[in-house]
Protein backbone atom coordinates (compact mmCIF):
# COMPACT_ATOMS: atom_id res chain seq x y z
CA UNK A 1 0.00 0.00 0.00
CA UNK A 2 1.46 3.31 -1.10
CA UNK A 3 1.76 6.12 1.31
CA UNK A 4 0.37 8.39 -1.28
CA UNK A 5 -2.75 7.41 -3.45
CA UNK A 6 -2.49 8.03 -7.10
CA UNK A 7 -6.20 7.33 -7.84
CA UNK A 8 -8.93 5.31 -6.51
CA UNK A 9 -7.44 1.98 -7.11
CA UNK A 10 -5.00 2.52 -4.39
CA UNK A 11 -7.30 4.16 -2.08
CA UNK A 12 -9.77 1.13 -2.76
CA UNK A 13 -6.95 -0.98 -1.71
CA UNK A 14 -6.66 1.07 1.60
CA UNK A 15 -10.53 0.71 2.61
CA UNK A 16 -10.35 -3.34 1.58
CA UNK A 17 -7.86 -3.78 4.21
CA UNK A 18 -9.49 -1.44 6.83
CA UNK A 19 -12.52 -3.27 6.34
CA UNK A 20 -10.97 -7.19 6.16
CA UNK A 21 -9.00 -5.86 9.32
CA UNK A 22 -12.52 -4.91 11.32
CA UNK A 23 -14.32 -8.12 9.59
CA UNK A 24 -11.49 -10.10 11.74
CA UNK A 25 -12.72 -8.00 14.83
CA UNK A 26 -9.22 -6.60 15.27
CA UNK A 27 -8.10 -2.91 16.13
CA UNK A 28 -6.70 -0.65 13.58
CA UNK A 29 -3.53 0.38 14.99
CA UNK A 30 0.36 0.57 14.57
CA UNK A 31 1.50 0.51 11.05
CA UNK A 32 -1.74 0.55 9.30
CA UNK A 33 -3.01 3.80 10.56
CA UNK A 34 0.14 5.44 10.32
CA UNK A 35 0.85 4.32 6.75
CA UNK A 36 -3.27 5.27 6.06
CA UNK A 37 -2.80 8.78 7.84
CA UNK A 38 0.36 9.35 5.67
CA UNK A 39 -1.52 8.81 2.43
CA UNK A 40 -4.58 10.79 3.83
CA UNK A 41 -2.37 13.47 4.23
CA UNK A 42 -0.05 13.31 1.00
CA UNK A 43 -2.41 12.45 -1.43
CA UNK A 44 -4.34 14.85 -3.89
CA UNK A 45 -7.56 16.43 -1.71
CA UNK A 46 -10.29 14.21 -3.68
CA UNK A 47 -8.42 10.82 -3.33
CA UNK A 48 -8.45 11.63 0.83
CA UNK A 49 -12.34 12.48 0.79
CA UNK A 50 -13.34 9.88 -1.55
CA UNK A 51 -11.42 7.63 1.38
CA UNK A 52 -13.30 9.64 4.18
CA UNK A 53 -16.58 8.78 1.90
CA UNK A 54 -16.06 4.97 1.61
CA UNK A 55 -15.29 4.72 4.84
CA UNK A 56 -18.38 5.69 6.10
CA UNK A 57 -20.20 4.24 3.92
CA UNK A 58 -18.88 0.70 4.36
CA UNK A 59 -17.16 0.85 7.74
CA UNK A 60 -18.42 4.14 9.83
CA UNK A 61 -16.77 2.92 12.86
CA UNK A 62 -13.23 2.92 11.71
CA UNK A 63 -13.50 6.71 11.65
CA UNK A 64 -12.13 6.83 14.66
CA UNK A 65 -9.06 5.34 13.53
CA UNK A 66 -8.15 8.46 10.80
CA UNK A 67 -8.19 12.28 10.96
CA UNK A 68 -10.02 13.74 8.59
CA UNK A 69 -8.10 16.98 7.23
CA UNK A 70 -9.53 20.33 6.96
CA UNK A 71 -9.48 21.98 3.13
Amino acid sequence: MPYRWNDKTDVDEAIVVVMNTMDQNQEIKGWLTRTIQQAVNDSPPELSQYFFREIERHRPQALIYFQKPTY
